[in-house]
């Protein structure tokens, strides 16, 4: 029995044979339509030589790293840097062509990984910057420093591309406020205290892990949080745009980019992964919240206001 606040998404088998029936199968060439606002389920680099390219307008990638994990069932190894780079080039080669000539591509990293995914990045697209976001979750290690930080590359297919600043804005709170004749200056006085919208950096400390009392929250060992995604759809696509993730796991990606009126594209070999991006997806028909962002706000992590939405 799951405690009451305990709100992780699981599925029955029963449940999970149901919404796969919602799932498509791409074994060969297919249009934009045929894909659009769909989970795929099958092979990411199989799946990908079928699809048409330049469809996508942004791309977010999530590949395993370099480590052992278990998607489950499905056991990633850790291999050699060679091995790892040759994997790495396979599924960026498949993508590349997939991409609009105006279009951007995140992929997510740890340290290690890292270092591979950006060189090889940068033979292929134009590179732009290294995010790096605090985790807040890991194991601490006897013999070295607990990793508490992940990284996401930045890229363009061009230098003609889309960044929207004033939608990925950050609202942190004003610990001195400065007033110019008695007035706020460059801040605002709310109910809820005093707060400045900032412009984004590459670093980013107010992302919270999903865990057992969040909605979102599912059994994927890696899942991305809701807020994460979309800071990275909101810079970096439009409404109406298209937001392809080649490696979706529980369906985080498409469901973030259908809260924020965009269409998705997902690929996902795991059966119970897919049918949980499915039961998401139905959800995002009636609850488009977004943990930690609210009346196109992000607002920094354990901010009183959320405190009281997401207690």
């Amino acid at each position: 029995m799951k405690a009451e606040r305990n709100k992780t998404i699981e599925l029955t088998k029963e449940e999970e044979k149901e919404l796969l029936s919602g799932t498509i199968r791409v074994n060969t060439p297919v249009t934009k339509e045929e894909i659009t606002d769909k989970t795929v389920l099958g092979d990411s680099l199989a799946v990908m030589k079928n699809l048409p390219h330049g469809f996508a307008d942004l791309i977010i990638a999530d590949p395993p790293y370099n480590l052992f994990k278990d998607f489950g069932g499905s056991k990633f190894r850790k291999s050699s840097s060679i091995e790892y780079e040759k994997y790495t080039r396979e599924w960026i080669e498949a993508l590349f062509p997939l991409l609009s000539d105006r279009g951007s591509i995140y992929v997510c990293c740890d340290w290690e990984s890292g270092m591979v995914i950006g060189n090889v990045m940068r033979e292929y697209f134009n590179l732009k910057n290294r995010i790096t976001w605090q985790r807040e979750k890991g194991r601490g290690a006897l013999t070295n420093w607990k990793n508490g930080m992940e990284d996401i590359w930045f890229a363009t297919k061009g230098e003609d591309y889309t960044f929207n600043l004033d939608a990925v804005k950050q609202r942190r709170r004003v610990v001195a406020p400065y007033k110019v004749d008695g007035k706020p200056k460059d801040w605002e006085e709310t109910a809820d205290g005093n707060f400045r919208n900032t412009c984004p950096s590459n670093f980013w400390d107010d992302i919270s892990i999903p865990y057992w009392s969040m909605p979102e929250n599912t059994p994927h060992p890696t899942q991305k949080p809701e807020k994460l995604l979309a800071k990275l759809i909101l810079a970096s696509s439009n409404e109406g745009d298209t937001v392809f993730d080649p490696f979706l796991g529980s369906g985080s990606t498409s469901v973030t980019a259908k809260k924020l009126s965009r269409h998705y594209v997902g690929i996902e070999q795991n059966e119970s992964y897919c049918a949980l991006a499915e039961k998401r997806l139905l959800m995002a028909d009636t609850d488009k919240s977004i943990q930690g962002y609210s009346d196109g706000v992000f607002w920094e992590r354990n901010t009183s206001i959320l405190q009281k939405k997401y207690k």
